[in-house]
């Protein structure tokens, strides 16, 4: 698995992005999402051209990227899963853009990390699409007041939403709403669309896809 796979994913992505409709809008951003992987199989993937990464955990990202990131000053890491306050201040310095902006406490944290730092990331609020009491994230008829209030009290760049809609049900009408949402929160990034369902997504008009497993294969988690 590896830069084939890369390469089939982003015909993919050129492909569902004509089937949008809009022969002038930009294809997709592809994220790869690089977690429970080392620098031995991401750095082909970086040689390859590819600049976006995800990564869930500050943790991990950091044994990893502070490296890669030295050496390629032009990648752009995302973070793409759960933060807690207390990593704030080590996600601020490592990360590019936080898409996974899901709580108020969150944003206060993120916004006097920014006041410390002169920084002001791109940030995206996180959607719980679906209402599933398992995952994290906004309330969908919560988001747009959640996206002023990021803007309006604590000054974040909101850029964009994004979510991940339930597994086993189609996905088509979760990316829908999220594109509703979008419009009216007037932010221009809209991160859906997973290594199961990324055409769809794109088709439907997201910026960014989130694709890990479709590229490096089968993850090996560890134990618990």
């Amino acid at each position: 698995m590896g830069i084939a796979q890369l390469e089939d994913v982003r015909e993919r992505i050129e492909l569902s992005a004509k089937r949008f409709g809009d022969d002038g809008a930009k294809p997709a951003q592809l994220i790869v999402v690089s977690k429970t992987f080392g620098i031995e199989e991401i750095e082909p993937i970086v040689m390859a051209g590819q600049k976006h990464f995800g990564e869930n955990r500050v943790q991990e990202a950091q044994s990893k990227w502070v490296e890669l990131k030295a050496r390629h000053d032009d990648i752009v890491l995302h973070l793409i899963g759960p933060l807690q306050t207390n990593k704030v201040k080590d996600a601020v310095a490592l990360f590019d853009v936080i898409q996974t902006v899901d709580r108020e406490k969150l944003a206060k944290a993120l916004a006097r990390e920014f006041a410390n730092t002169g920084e002001n990331l791109p940030v995206m609020v996180q959607v719980n699409i679906g209402e599933e009491p398992q995952k994290a994230g906004i309330a969908p008829n919560e988001a747009v007041t959640f996206v002023e209030l990021c803007r309006q009290t604590y000054g974040l760049k909101v850029v964009g939403l994004m979510c991940i809609p339930p597994a086993g049900q189609p996905p088509a009408p979760y990316f829908a709403q999220l594109v509703g949402l979008g419009e009216k929160a007037d932010v221009k990034e809209l991160s859906m669309g997973m290594s199961s369902d990324f055409d769809t997504a794109v088709e439907m008009g997201a910026t960014y896809v989130r694709v890990g497993s479709a590229i490096f294969g089968d993850r090996d988690y560890p134990a618990n």
